[in-house]
């Protein structure tokens, strides 16, 4: 797929996978061998029926293929530009297994099909059924929110969404940059699951303006949760609470939501580092990276305590990454922070790192090299090494369950402890992925649907 070059693209917040022409698009969809039992559809977590879209495409019947990849996906948009296809759907493909030219490249297809609808002025919808007279709150506009929104609305019950922000789409709007997730296309997503039927009251922080309990007292019959894992988590070494160190949902909140990529059109206070130092291997590392590059900085480094090979960013993502001479460090790890008389950080202290063996994770487990410890010149510093969820809900609300780390527990079809309440995404798993928060509001949506549909008496 085109993208912008290495060399431009990294002054400028606009896209840099550009998408597929419709004559890409056709040819990669005439790959597709339209499997009698399709792996791809196993891997996908909200169950797209991929053979279906890529058909309707391959034969341009572009309505048809929206509907196609509609029925089970409400995001398409979003998921063709930040889902992990290479380890899901793409990864069951037949082709790539028997070494045929690879694998369908399902993502850049999913992608096509989407802005192909958002370039038409009317274009077939999805079916809602009858309404059920059963009104539902959603917390958190996030991907999971919206997904669980967008399918009990299709299924004939009323919707609330309460978002706690000034805008809609969560993690999609305050922790994914430009560059790779443009606004425009988030808003459209939002636009359509209200075209639904939804409601979306913004700036309602549930947990302190209502808590769960009233809303169920007000009249809503049931609750989803999906406010994500927004709360940072820290290194806790010495100078950490520095001027000039952020933790990477800070920084992003402030580069995307308050739209500091805008600037001078948004004067959002952000440190314009010359020396950053980002700390973590995943794809929010990555983003915080090539966003300080994108702010100004002369040098970016990502600073990770094991090596290439575990690194858990998209392959994507990193090798754009170095495309745009982000320098990485691995094997390396900060151990204090110092600053300078002012209180901002000017230098930092790592140290060598060596694998032993695999931890709980399956990953190696990172060592420290005795006397590797050395001073390294930094101005601002960006803590990505994950996050967990916010506990306002959690505490305001005793009768749910939570687990040493702070996520909710819930069951197979994502219901709490609590009757009438269910959850998904990121509050119940820590920080994951896009389409695994999607597959489980899905999840939990036809839950809510069985429930809502019972009779008092069979409940």
């Amino acid at each position: 797929m085109p993208k912008q070059n290495s060399k431009e693209r990294k002054y400028n917040f606009q896209e840099v996978a550009l998408g597929y022409n419709q004559g890409q698009a056709e040819e990669e969809a005439g790959r597709c061998i339209q499997c009698k039992k399709p792996k791809c559809v196993e891997g996908c977590p909200v169950g797209v029926e991929i053979p279906a879209f890529i058909c309707a495409l391959r034969d341009q019947d572009m309505p048809e293929a929206v509907l196609a990849l509609k029925q089970k996906n409400s995001l398409p948009g979003v998921c063709g530009r930040v889902c992990p296809q290479e380890v899901q759907c793409e990864s069951r493909c037949v082709l790539g297994k028997k070494g045929k030219g690879g694998q369908v490249s399902i993502g850049r297809l999913e992608r096509y099909v989407a802005d192909w609808e958002l370039k038409q002025e009317t274009c077939p919808r999805c079916e809602i059924a009858p309404s059920t007279g059963k009104h539902v709150a959603i917390v958190g506009s996030g991907p999971a929110g919206l997904t669980c929104a967008a399918d009990l609305a299709r299924m004939g019950h009323r919707v609330t969404i309460f978002e706690a922000l000034h805008d809609a789409g969560g993690v999609l709007v305050y922790g994914i940059p430009e560059f790779r997730l443009p606004k425009s296309i988030v808003k459209a997503e939002v636009d359509y699951v209200r075209s639904l039927g939804v409601e979306l009251k913004l700036d309602a922080v549930v947990g302190r303006q209502v808590d769960v309990k009233e809303l169920l007292q007000d009249g809503y019959d049931a609750v989803f949760l999906g406010i994500g894992a927004g709360a940072p988590r820290f290194l806790n070494v010495p100078g950490e609470n520095l001027g000039g160190i952020y933790s990477a949902n800070e920084y992003l909140t402030r580069v995307n939501l308050m739209k500091a990529y805008r600037f001078p059109e948004y004067d959002t206070p952000i440190r314009k580092g010359k020396k950053v130092a980002v700390v973590g291997g995943g794809n929010v590392a990555m983003d915080a990276a090539r966003c300080a590059l994108r702010l100004g900085a002369d040098e970016v480094h990502v600073v990770y305590r094991r090596s290439r090979e575990e690194m858990p960013a998209r392959r994507e993502e990193a090798e754009n990454a170095v495309e745009e001479d982000i320098i990485f460090d691995f094997l390396t790890n900060p151990t204090r922070f110092i600053g300078d008389e002012h209180g901002m950080v000017k230098a930092m202290e790592v140290v060598d790192m060596e694998l032993g063996e695999p931890d709980a994770s399956g990953r190696r487990s990172p060592k420290v090299k005795k006397g590797s410890e050395r001073i390294v010149d930094v101005d601002t510093v960006i803590i990505a090494v994950g996050t967990m969820p916010n506990p306002l809900i959690a505490s305001s609300t005793p009768e749910l369950k939570t687990t040493k780390w702070g996520t909710l527990v819930v069951d197979d079809c994502g219901r709490t402890a609590m009757e009438r309440v269910w959850a998904g995404g990121d509050i119940t798993t820590g920080g994951a992925t896009v389409i695994s928060a999607m597959g489980a509001g899905k999840t939990a949506a036809k839950d809510m649907d069985e429930w809502l549909r019972k009779d008092e008496r069979q409940r």
